[in-house]
């Protein structure tokens, strides 16, 4: 099925923001780097599989290198230490908001390593934005708890600083292998690093049970798989500033969801912020008028 490309930013935001959902369900069951060491694993294998009935080429030394550290970074290092700072008592409200960082921090490496030319009114888009993901979890921010401390703090801005380097890698060394099987060598590098954080950090206790092989299944199907395919092609074919400010979106959408599914309060603040962040991805995504 040929996902029409208008049709491909909307549907990885609601993809991307249903991760949420896994999350909840695994982390209390499975210690966070043993958990997504597991999680990369099995996509790799489902990927593998995907390349033997395509009968595809397979992927060269130095692609394989290339998509190895890319996946490193925008896999294991970035939902790593997302994982990890939430593990640890980080409050997802402002794990989420440092998070929100990225896209900014995306279109300054991007200008730095890509030479992506940032206009003034994206810049605008990246900011407002911003701004619209901190008025959606403003009713979040209040309580801070005992776990914002300085090891996770360091870990969600460790998160963010991956993320950004990876998609930057990604787009410079990346571009240009196959879809499938670089996805394949992504998280073989993320698998490799997530287990050695595993031996290193945890003590690799899981407890097998619903609740579990749910959130397994649909991060492996829905994210691993479904929505990072949509963000390699985008990566293929967009700016990356455009593409990272997309994630501006996702809290609100994911606030959306929490509403639906589990009754999770929506004020109309809340909703004030999802209208801001379209208004800065609009902006951020804006394409120059041409005579």
């Amino acid at each position: 099925m040929i996902i029409p490309s208008r049709s491909i930013p909307p549907l990885f935001v609601v993809l991307w923001a249903t991760g949420f959902i896994g999350a909840r369900y695994a982390m209390p069951w499975a210690e966070p780097f043993t958990f997504l060491a597991a999680r990369f694993v099995i996509a790799a294998m489902l990927l593998a599989l995907l390349l033997v009935a395509m009968r595809a080429r397979p992927t060269g030394r130095r692609g394989a290198v290339h998509a190895m550290i890319a996946g490193a970074l925008m896999h294991g290092v970035y939902l790593g230490g997302v994982f990890w700072a939430i593990h640890g008592g980080m409050p997802a409200g402002i794990s989420a908001l440092i998070v929100g960082l990225q896209p900014l921090i995306t279109a300054v490496m991007a200008g730095l390593f890509l030479g992506e030319k940032i206009l003034p009114r994206h810049w605008a888009g990246l900011a407002t934005g911003f701004a619209g993901v901190v008025i959606v979890l403003w009713p979040k921010l209040g309580a801070l708890g005992g776990g914002v401390t300085a090891a996770t703090l360091a870990a969600s801005i460790v998160a963010v600083v991956g993320m950004s380097a990876g998609t930057i890698s990604q787009k410079r060394f990346g571009a240009a292998s196959d879809l499938v099987g670089g996805t394949l060598w992504q998280y073989l590098g993320g698998a490799l690093l997530m287990t050695l954080a595993s031996f290193a950090f945890e003590t690799r206790t899981v407890t097998i049970n619903g609740e579990l092989i749910f959130a397994m299944a649909w991060l492996v199907l829905v994210l691993s798989i479904g929505a990072i395919f949509l963000l390699m092609a985008m990566i293929r074919e967009g700016e990356i500033s455009k593409v990272a400010s997309l994630f501006y979106l996702v809290p609100a959408v994911t606030a959306v969801i929490a509403w639906l599914l589990f009754g999770e309060a929506l004020s109309l603040v809340q909703i004030a912020g999802m209208a801001v962040a379209t208004i800065g991805v609009a902006l951020a995504t804006a394409r120059p008028r041409r005579a």
